[in-house]
């Protein structure tokens, strides 16, 4: 390591104009990497409603769509807008009711049903139904919304789930770049009160930020990132790679005292970070990587980006800080300063004194902590995370108060069931409880309305070679335990006719993603715990250890959560699993360096209390320059931004870092010296400890 440390500062000049010009393809990756802003389509593609979608597309030519809410047009400016909206690109097909016949038979002549779908309670308002001839995710698909909104003005609206998808971009790209310049100046003030240099901060958001830019051009390679990691990636890699800095930043000024020339500190100072770093980032990426094991490929989208990230993180403190730190090496000598720190020997003595007290209280926490974890309430509609003055959100509160429509959905059933049993399936659909309507071709067609003048575009529209088409409206909203019910019902209903038939759509699609996550955040917490564990016991070489310091930190991920329930908050689906897999893989750290502070002391044979105390008062400084760091990393997103779904994540983590941080510096100290005598004999290299040590003060 030695050896490579010598190599890095002697081509310290070379390694930076390296890492400058790396900048140039980065940043073009970046630009060529496609935001995916629709979370439903991380479902797997194996499942029914995904399957659905896909047959949509290839028989229909249809992907996503919507309803065009339209106010106070009477029946030739109904046409003139649907005639306008049809000429935008990419919309497949408009479908309304004073289209459905083309003037060839008198409206009277269709079923009151049929007429009560596409218009008001009050009759002033009317329907469209529009289908693009993309996915919601597609740009193609965004676009054409965009236009549809400047043709139609303020007399219609538009609610689908791709016009949020599209609400959702421009929110994310107003938004982002203010949070992450927001986040970066809060970093730069904690490095400033807990650094004792001015310049020194100012070097690591540098590296820091040259590594955020290369992740995120690496992310070229996959095509497309989520709109979630993407919001997230920057803030999470600065709060999560900032203890690489510091430790770097330490040891440097530490073996400065060693070795008078400052490149052969600098060469010691990399090989002893090296050995701490990958360490310390090991538990991070487990905690990245164990998202990877979610059929819900959000998971894995999220977990090889930030994973990413950590290994880039790493190879930019061992790389890039060194050089810039040697080259600036005379400006941080002259902005030296006083830091900001915490009263470690106070506390230290504290713990001494009062560890089985605080022992006693921070274990009785665990009651309230898992009660509440277990009652927060989560929501899985995105537009429930929106803000709401958004078009989209204004769209469905139109709906859902003047048509009594929340959410509508679509059946495929074999184009040969007949006639007879597709009015018989469309009733007992009807029937339904929260069932608004059910309708289709056949819905239309009948005695008073003879098929020969029913519109071939009509006909088209809503039967292929293979599949008919049927769209039946819910007044239950999405994702809540009624429409969930009421879709398996459906489900039944329509298998009972055709074994091969399909419902889809946001709120079949949604109950899916409801059953899988719940499966998918039980699996990766248990990798997450498990991996983590297994990292714990190969660097501190014991079977007690990660038992104990695992639970010190899973409290503290406990207590974060069940603030949510007894503040009455509403968490989107998402932010369990990730403060689950990251607050645990990024502050476990904490506890193992308090921990391996501990084993050194002991085993050097001071005794329990001692080795305790000394462990405090020399780790308490450091894991608090770290938390503060990721706090200050998230807190202004969680503050400014009003896209719930990353608010909420953001708040947690920052929560959760400075929950961490008090947990593990007063209940970690304490379970030490309570079962200091079962940790020496279940750890490698303190079992020759003598009898005195084992049991002295």
């Amino acid at each position: 390591m030695l050896k490579f440390g010598k190599g890095i500062v002697k081509f310290r000049y070379v390694i930076l104009v390296l890492s400058v010009l790396l900048l140039i393809p980065s940043v073009i990756g970046y630009l060529n990497t496609r935001i995916n802003y629709d979370i439903l389509y991380y479902l797997p593609d194996n499942i029914e409603t995904m399957k659905g979608q896909d047959i949509l597309l290839k028989d229909f030519g249809k992907g996503a769509y919507g309803i065009f809410v339209c106010d106070g047009l009477n029946s030739a400016e109904q046409i003139e807008m649907k005639e306008k909206v049809e000429a935008v690109d990419h919309v497949a097909d408009v479908i309304c009711y004073n289209a459905i016949t083309e003037g060839t038979v008198p409206e009277e002549m269709l079923p009151d049903e049929v007429r009560d779908v596409f218009y008001s309670k009050d009759g002033k308002g009317c329907l469209m139904f529009i289908f693009f001839d993309s996915t919601s995710s597609s740009d193609e698909t965004m676009d054409a919304i965009t236009k549809i909104r400047e043709v139609a003005g303020e007399q219609c609206m538009l609610s689908s789930m791709a016009a949020v998808v599209t609400d959702t971009k421009n929110l994310v790209q107003e938004q982002t770049p203010i949070y992450t310049v927001i986040a970066v100046v809060l970093a730069l003030i904690v490095l400033m009160l807990t650094m004792d240099s001015f310049i020194v901060p100012i070097l690591f958001l540098v590296d820091i930020g040259m590594t955020i830019i290369y992740n995120l051009g690496s992310n070229f390679v996959t095509g497309e990132i989520s709109f979630i990691t993407m919001s997230l990636v920057a803030i999470l890699q600065l709060g999560v790679t900032m203890d690489y800095s510091i430790f770097l930043y330490h040891s440097y000024v530490e073996h400065k005292v060693l070795y008078p020339d400052k490149k052969e500190a600098m060469a010691h100072a990399i090989a002893a970070t090296i050995t701490s770093v990958a360490g310390s980032s090991l538990t991070t990426i487990a905690g990245f990587l164990a998202m990877c094991f979610m059929t819900f490929t959000l998971g894995l989208d999220m977990g090889i980006v930030m994973a990413k990230g950590v290994l880039f993180g790493v190879v930019g403190c061992i790389t890039i800080l060194p050089s810039l730190i040697l080259i600036f090496d005379r400006a941080i000598e002259k902005s030296h300063h006083r830091t900001v720190k915490l009263p470690s020997r106070g506390l230290g003595v504290f713990l001494d004194k009062a560890y089985i007290p605080v022992a006693i209280f921070l274990l009785l926490l665990w009651i309230p902590a898992i009660y509440g974890n277990n009652r927060v309430k989560v929501y899985y509609k995105l537009d429930n995370s929106l803000p709401d003055n958004l078009q989209s959100v204004q769209a469905n509160k139109e709906l859902e108060d003047n048509y009594d429509i929340s959410s509508v959905s679509m059946i495929l059933v074999d184009s040969k069931l007949s006639a007879k049993d597709t009015k018989s399936m469309l009733s007992d659909i009807e029937n339904v409880d929260g069932v608004n309507f059910a309708i289709g071709l056949d819905s239309v067609e009948g005695s008073l309305v003879p098929s020969a003048v029913v519109p071939s575009e009509l006909t088209d529209d809503l039967i292929s070679d293979n599949y008919k088409l049927l769209i039946v409206s819910s007044s239950y909203q999405v994702a809540t335990d009624e429409i969930n019910e009421q879709c398996t019902e459906i489900n039944n209903i329509i298998k009972s006719y055709d074994k091969g038939s399909m419902f889809i759509g946001e709120a079949p699609a949604t109950k899916d993603l409801i059953d899988i996550t719940d499966h998918d955040f039980k699996v990766v917490s248990a990798v997450s715990i498990g991996a983590i564990f297994l990292l714990i016991f190969f660097v501190l070489k014991s079977i007690t250890l990660p038992i104990i310091l695992v639970a010190v930190v899973e409290l503290a991920i406990y207590v974060n959560m069940s603030l949510a329930y007894y503040t009455g908050a509403t968490l989107p689906f998402i932010a369990s699993i990730c403060v689950g897999t990251i607050q645990l893989g990024a502050t476990i750290d904490y506890a193992i360096l308090l921990t391996n502070r501990y084993k050194v002391e002991r085993i050097a044979g001071k005794s329990r209390k001692e080795a305790v105390k000394v462990a405090v008062e020399t780790s308490v400084n450091s894991i608090f320059s770290s938390a503060l760091g990721f706090f200050a990393a998230t807190i202004g997103c969680a503050v400014y931004s009003n896209i719930d779904l990353i608010g909420s994540i953001c708040l947690l983590l920052a929560r959760g870092a400075l929950l961490s941080m008090v947990i593990v510096i007063t209940l970690l100290p304490a379970l030490l010296l309570i079962f200091d005598g079962v940790i020496i004999r279940t750890t490698l290299g303190m079992r020759g400890l003598t009898k005195k040590n084992r049991v002295q003060g």
